[in-house]
């Protein structure tokens, strides 16, 4: 997959307009349309994106991501998308959606198609929508796919569902939605060292500014170097001052400092909570370990 940050000639794409963040089960139909039917007609196909959440334009605040701008990007890739346009919300924001498709969509992609999800808003005061794409599409010689929404139990499938779902540790239903585990991945650094001295050695990572913070607590999850237990949080018994991602890789006693580590959620097991001594946390992560 190519990357491209600024708009250039590509002739002849199938689009897939959206911001993606989360890349989940919704997103991911609407790109595999793109890509489907760039496969069926002999042409290549395009994601055209932000680099940054329009929000961040708007209100001046970005709002808390699924993913990583890095792994937003590796999940697209892995669809199949031929070229990936990451482009600044800002260059745009005050073209009208006529403008919009027709000087940059259309002069510089002549798209073959374009799909959409089925609330996908575009241009200034969000004056395009599903119905402008359609009713341009015989006028600038593209087919149009507005696709459905996805929906899990009956729940529409949204990021802003799922990143409701994170912030209250709802990992499994989260994870249905966006069609795999919630991860963050990191380098590994060195903390207090404190969980050697009680028999659970821990590799700890910050956790990741941009995106969604989850409760402080304890959660089954695995990793690239085997099966885990992970406490988010500020670990109020050792009288943590700041909140820190560790993990304790089960049956694993190797020196991984300095390694990227990857950790994927399974579920929340309990909140986070001060024990009064050392051996009472040892007793409660035993416990933890052997409810996985």
């Amino acid at each position: 997959m190519k990357i491209f940050t600024e708009l250039n000639k590509n002739n002849n794409l199938s689009l897939a307009l959206g911001f993606f963040d989360g890349v989940h089960l919704g997103h991911k139909s609407v790109i595999k349309s793109a890509i489907d039917f760039a496969k069926q007609n002999g042409n290549k196909s395009a994601v055209i994106t932000f680099a940054n959440h329009p929000c961040c334009y708007f209100w001046g605040v970005c709002p808390k991501y699924i993913l990583t701008r890095n792994e937003r990007k590796k999940k697209i890739e892995e669809l199949g998308v031929d070229y990936l346009y990451e482009l600044d919300f800002e260059s745009i924001a005050g073209l009208t959606a006529q403008d919009y498709l027709k000087d940059i969509l259309v002069n510089h992609f002549t798209p073959v198609s374009i799909s959409t999800g089925w609330n996908h808003n575009f241009g200034a005061k969000k004056s395009g929508n599903v119905k402008f794409l359609q009713d341009n599409a015989k006028k600038y010689g593209y087919e149009y796919f507005e696709l459905s929404p996805q929906k899990h139990n009956n729940e529409i499938i949204s990021s802003t569902t799922i990143r409701k779902l994170l912030s209250e540790g709802k990992i499994e239903k989260a994870n249905q939605m966006l069609g795999c585990k919630f991860s963050i991945q990191g380098q590994i650094i060195k903390g207090n060292q404190i969980g050697r001295t009680i028999g659970f050695k821990t590799a700890n990572i910050v956790y990741p500014m941009e995106l969604i913070e989850l409760p402080y607590g304890v959660y089954s999850v695995d990793t690239n170097y085997g099966k885990a237990i992970a406490n988010f949080g500020i670990r109020p018994t050792i009288n943590g001052s700041h909140a820190i991602l560790e993990a304790h890789i089960l049956d694993f006693d190797k020196d991984i400092y300095g390694e990227q580590i990857k950790i994927n959620f399974d579920k929340m097991i309990r909140a986070e909570k001060k024990f009064p001594s050392l051996d009472a946390l040892k007793n409660q992560i035993k416990i933890d370990i052997n409810s996985i």
